[in-house]
């Protein structure tokens, strides 16, 4: 018998409670893998169902059409004689589980329920499922009838075991397992299993992947074996998107790689791997000591082989060589993740195209960029021909009649048909500049663009206001209160809202779609996640759209994209330049030299990172700024900073209940839908403030010392600048200039403060701080 085995997994774009459809691709997987000669295939987590069906697992039909599919893979006669990894969810004494089945002519060998689920961030698995009762347990399971009935089986082992095949041992990990600090793999490694299989259900996160492979290779890289990695790609309903990259990684080594964005609907991945390297590269001392205790696996026996039957050499079939494991940047993950998310949502919603506001800044000008990524990407799979199916659905999504031989030539003939744009302006307040832009853009990216101000609808609103109530509202700067100022931007927020969706509505008819085609425009916002955390929007503004593909990307890493496709070795769109040169403004009032928000979109970052990722509050926000920001701003400057974004947070966060679906993105993402659940009305942090106040108070009562500026005006005192300084050992210059500060600017300290105070005074102030306020040496 030979030690050279072939073996398959796949990414597929599966859509959730799209039975029929995920049927077909799952076929389509197991005809490709056969196809390059594999003997086992192995499916993303859920695979039948998909698996964003959230509450629908609840639901007992969810469960009959999964076992219906089950029936036609089981019957279907390009689904034999090859070991089939399948995802579904089963009914096991009434619990639900999320389960992997594993088969081999029309056999059901094992029901592997899921050991740990994933319940943190968008996962909510616990929800719906319950974890396995343990490692090694197995019972009993009794089939459903219609199984029964074809396959003349009536129970299947169901639990935690290995399959053991005639010439290795096969053992699954699910997703979530890989994840935790006691993984299976390693118990089933030292138990005699060669090959791992992991079914996934990963959604695209910034910078994410590099976590994943990472996982991936080290838990071959100890013990050894082959990790099989499967994982669904695409929008599958939800705000996530699933980014594919399927691995096939041996002794810490990848052998293959799938892409990790794309508009192919299945994708499969194979690799020729020798069974004697997993095998001598286990030959450790130390492996073969932690085997002698290891408890054992219960054993499915299969009568097949991966490898060849006969002992003849097949020159023609070789070991696949070890590859680079590709990573795109983060401005590559910007410009295709959103554009693949965005054109599954529109042609499985079987809507006409995309209406998009452009004001001229950075946020709509990302969002059309992406929008032309998505074009891009388009016309390369027609001319590749790597999926037909993108030519169908493009030619319903333009509304061509049946037997269309319209082919497009350029992303701009794509978007001409598909995407809208608008600049909404209005005639006091928006700039020439901002005008331009977004038409020059628009003419860049081929969209129908249309430019209009919608003063007539505004002063109409505020002459019946005035009317009905009396009274007039102003801008600040012509007498106006903040009050009116602030309704009187809102008007103007609002009515472009109304006005987008009207013109979603009607655009497809006014440019001549062809009558009976249906389909109306899905309008895109256009808010990015800092601003998002800040509030810095109007509710029901443009904010307020079907789908908003940047809601869940800092300022400044969409910056950061701007500027990369503006590069001539990517999308080579110079104009975008002018968009980063530009100063940022809503362009809802008369406008001024000055325009701030009161903090940086920097600092907006940081705020969101420590709120979401490092699970701090007020206090604890505050305290640890003052490690992070301590050597350019004092405590007490800290804590207004501190409490300015924290009030902002507080009183804006009913607008999260009402934002549009985002693409998820950011790992500090603020999305209401349950991905960071939190009250919409708050009380003050009164409890938080005081503890800071006292704090800064207990620190003691000299002035802030430092090599550097400090706030010179008497509010509060601040020697604990002595402490920061021994703890973070910064040397500060006279000339460093220092972060702005809101709501009061930093003045410089006179120099002869710091000539009083020498490094032995600051070394011995700092031991008296530490015991004071943390009970600790100081040394």
């Amino acid at each position: 018998m030979g030690h050279l085995i072939t073996v398959a997994t796949c990414s597929l774009n599966q859509w959730a409670l799209d039975f029929q459809g995920n049927l077909q691709r799952i076929i389509e997987s197991i005809k490709k893998a056969k196809l390059a000669g594999s003997k086992l295939r192995v499916g993303p987590e859920l695979e039948i169902c998909g698996y964003g069906c959230l509450d629908h697992f609840l639901e007992d039909d969810t469960i009959l059409h999964s076992w219906e599919c089950l029936s036609e893979i089981i019957e279907h006669p390009d689904c034999q004689n090859i070991l089939l990894d399948v995802g579904m969810p089963v009914k096991h004494k009434s619990v639900r589980y999320n389960c992997r089945i594993i088969i081999y002519n029309k056999k059901i060998l094992l029901i592997r329920p899921k050991l740990s689920l994933a319940n943190d961030g968008n996962y909510y698995e616990m929800r719906y499922f319950t974890p396995w009762k343990g490692v090694r347990v197995v019972e009993d399971h009794y089939l459903p009838r219609s199984i029964t009935k074809i396959m003349g089986q009536k129970t299947a082992p169901i639990g935690d075991a290995l399959i053991s095949t005639l010439d290795s041992a096969l053992g699954c990990e699910t997703c979530e397992e890989l994840f935790t600090p006691q993984a299976p793999h390693i118990a089933m490694g030292l138990d005699g299993c060669e090959i791992y299989t992991n079914s996934s259900g990963s959604h695209h996160e910034l910078r994410k992947l590099h976590t994943r492979v990472e996982l991936i290779v080290s838990a071959t890289l100890k013990s050894g074996g082959i990790y099989l990695y499967a994982n669904q790609q695409g929008c599958d309903g939800d705000r996530l998107y699933y980014d594919g990259c399927a691995l096939i990684v041996v002794n810490g080594k990848v052998l293959a790689q799938g892409s990790q964005f794309s508009l192919n609907d299945v994708e499969v991945i194979t690799a020729t791997i020798d069974l004697e390297e997993v095998r001598s590269y286990r030959e450790h001392k130390s492996r073969a000591m932690q085997t002698r205790d290891q408890p054992k696996y219960e054993r499915i026996e299969v009568e097949m082989s991966l490898s060849s039957e006969v002992d003849e050499i097949d020159l023609l079939l070789h070991p696949s060589p070890a590859r680079a494991v590709v990573y795109n940047t983060p401005e590559e993950e910007i410009a295709y993740g959103p554009a693949c998310y965005l054109f599954d949502y529109l042609r499985r919603s079987k809507q006409a195209g995309f209406f998009l506001p452009l004001s001229g800044g950075i946020d709509s000008c990302a969002t059309a960029v992406i929008v032309h990524s998505m074009t891009r990407l388009i016309l390369r799979a027609i001319q590749l021909q790597e999926n037909p199916q993108v030519l169908i659905d493009l030619h319903r999504i333009c509304g061509e009649s049946e037997g269309s031989t319209w082919e497009p030539k350029s992303p701009q003939e794509i978007a001409n048909r598909i995407f809208c744009t608008a600049y909404m302006g209005m005639e006091k307040n928006s700039s020439p500049e901002t005008r331009k832009r977004a038409a020059d853009l628009a003419a860049i990216i081929g969209a129908n663009h249309l430019d209009f101000d919608i003063d007539p609808v505004f002063d109409a609103q505020v002459k019946l206001l005035t009317s009905t109530t009396g009274f007039e509202p102003k801008f600040k700067m012509y007498g106006g209160t903040k009050v009116s100022n602030l309704a009187l931007q809102n008007i103007q927020a609002r009515l472009r809202m109304v006005n987008a969706y009207t013109l979603a509505q009607l655009l497809p008819q006014i440019n001549g779609r062809r009558e009976g085609a249906p389909g109306s425009l899905l309008v895109l916002g256009s808010a990015n996640v800092d601003e998002q955390i800040r509030g810095y929007y109007t509710k029901y503004d443009c904010s307020s759209a079907d789908i908003n593909p940047i809601g869940g990307i800092s300022k400044t890493d969409l910056k950061s994209f701007i500027h990369w496709a503006s590069q001539k070795d990517n999308f080579g769109i110079g104009l975008l330049q002018q968009f980063l040169d530009a100063p940022p403004t809503a362009e809802l009032e008369p406008l001024t030299e000055d325009y701030v928000q009161g903090m940086t979109y920097n600092e907006l970052s940081v705020y969101g990172r420590m709120r979401k990722i490092d699970k701090l509050g007020v206090y604890g926000m505050w305290e640890k700024l003052l490690h992070v920001w301590g050597d350019k701003l004092s405590p007490q400057q800290i804590y207004e900073k501190v409490r300015f974004f924290s009030w902002n947070y507080a009183i804006n966060r009913h607008k999260m209940t009402t934002v549009t679906p985002a693409y998820h993105m950011e790992a500090y993402g603020v999305d209401d839908n349950r991905f960071d659940m939190r009250p919409f009305l708050y009380p003050s942090f009164e409890w938080a403030y005081r503890k800071i106040e006292r704090s800064i108070k207990q620190m003691g009562a000299a002035a802030w010392i430092r090599d550097r500026d400090v706030d010179k005006q008497p509010q509060t005192s601040e020697p604990n600048a002595l402490l920061l300084s021994a703890i973070l050992d910064t040397q500060q210059d006279e000339a460093e200039t220092t972060i702005p500060v809101a709501p009061r600017e930093v003045a410089p300290r006179p120099a002869s403060v710091a000539a009083r105070i020498d490094r032995r005074s600051k070394q011995n102030y700092t031991k008296e701080c530490f015991k004071l306020n943390f009970g600790l040496s100081g040394d």
